[in-house]
């Protein structure tokens, strides 16, 4: 099966450094970055388009369905939650850290990094079992970066630098 992910277009947190906000939704620039991906996807058959339930990832999955396949919206590959540092800088924490799978140190209410690639991974291995041939998912900047761990390995934990740009795509062999 080839796999391609592509994360959503850029939102107001994106340009102004803040942790996430799952309610938010496309910038100008994010909607023409969507715009500019769906045009170098527009070519490839998709079985399907497996897409978070984010308002962001749901604009952009609309803007590059132009050939009208089946979308699943997964919970799954929701972003990880950042609890009360949504909207927050990301000056306030140490993001090395936050994006470090080995690390022991909460910061504020987020989602533990171990348990969020458990529940990407579990998407996944469950994908694996499905008759597709070509899939597309569109998600987030951090769930790019547990299929990252789950194909590339966990190697030395740090996955700041790991994660897709806005309307980036990468493409996978299962």
């Amino acid at each position: 099966m080839k796999l391609y992910i592509v994360r959503h277009g850029q939102v107001p947190h994106n340009a102004l450094n803040q942790h996430t906000n799952p309610e938010e939704d496309l910038t100008e620039l994010g909607i023409k970055q969507a715009e500019e991906v769906r045009d170098k996807l527009k070519d490839i058959k998709f079985d399907v388009i497996i897409s978070s339930p984010f308002v962001r990832t749901r604009h952009t999955t609309n803007i590059i369905n132009i050939n009208n396949y089946n979308v699943i919206y997964d919970d799954r590959i929701r972003e990880r939650n950042c609890g009360n540092l949504s909207g927050r800088s990301y000056e306030t924490t140490n993001r090395e850290e936050y994006w470090n799978y080995y690390t022991d140190i909460q910061q504020g209410t987020s989602e533990n990094i171990r348990i969020f690639f458990e529940r990407v991974y579990d998407f996944i291995e469950e994908l694996k079992q499905k008759n597709y041939n070509c899939v597309l998912v569109v998600a987030h900047s951090g769930v790019s970066k547990a299929f990252s761990g789950y194909f590339e390995g966990i190697n030395d934990g740090m996955f700041l630098n790991r994660g897709l740009k806005n309307c980036e795509i990468k493409e996978y062999n299962i």
